[in-house]
């Protein structure tokens, strides 16, 4: 998806934009999406995965598991935030920038991708008719990625250099040191979804 791409105006920060728009004010807006890493607040986009793999429960996952989303590392989008200050020029002429990787993965990917980091060979992959909803499945129930070649012509960004693939074996290793596998859940909404 491109910066033109119609975003959610009731966003906390689409209102930022348009209150700054509005009254002049300079500003660089830089839209991230899915973002994991060391630094990064958010962990249950992944550990959703995690968390039903290593109990052996079902992956219950809207559709038929081929939408395709950009997971980010934290350290990616910190290259890319830093990239503004390659030319402030150039910068300030576009205004917004999605902040995002090029390496995209499908939801079945993610799952097969999870298991293989905790060594788990089969996963439970079981696909539902996505008009039910998301019951507690982390992400959109379409396609949801971002195009970052904007960053990258309008700010010299590198691009991404970390890859969720390579990346698994250290984020799990985080998720059990979190106590992820101890943790006490409740599945209740995924056997709903699938019944």
């Amino acid at each position: 998806m491109p910066e033109t791409t119609p975003v959610k105006e009731s966003a906390g920060q689409v209102q930022y934009e348009k209150y700054a728009t509005e009254n002049g004010l300079p500003f660089i807006s830089f839209r991230p999406q899915y973002i994991y890493g060391g630094k990064s607040n958010k962990w249950d986009y992944i550990d959703w995965y995690f968390d039903r793999i290593v109990r052996g429960a079902p992956l219950p996952i809207p559709g038929d598991g081929s939408q395709l989303v950009s997971l980010t590392n934290s350290q990616d989008v910190a290259s890319l935030l830093a990239s503004v200050l390659n030319d402030e020029k150039k910068a300030i002429e576009q205004t917004y920038f999605n902040c995002g990787t090029s390496n995209l993965v499908s939801y079945d990917d993610v799952a097969k991708l999870c298991a293989e980091a905790a060594g788990i060979e089969d996963v439970n992959i079981q696909h539902y008719d996505a008009s039910l909803g998301k019951a507690k499945f982390p992400f959109r129930l379409t396609d949801f990625y971002v195009s970052p070649e904007m960053a990258m012509s309008k700010l010299g960004w590198e691009g991404p250099k970390k890859t969720l693939k390579d990346d698994l074996a250290w984020y799990y290793e985080s998720y059990k040191a979190r106590g992820g596998p101890s943790k006490d859940l409740d599945f209740a909404e995924d056997k709903e979804v699938l019944n």
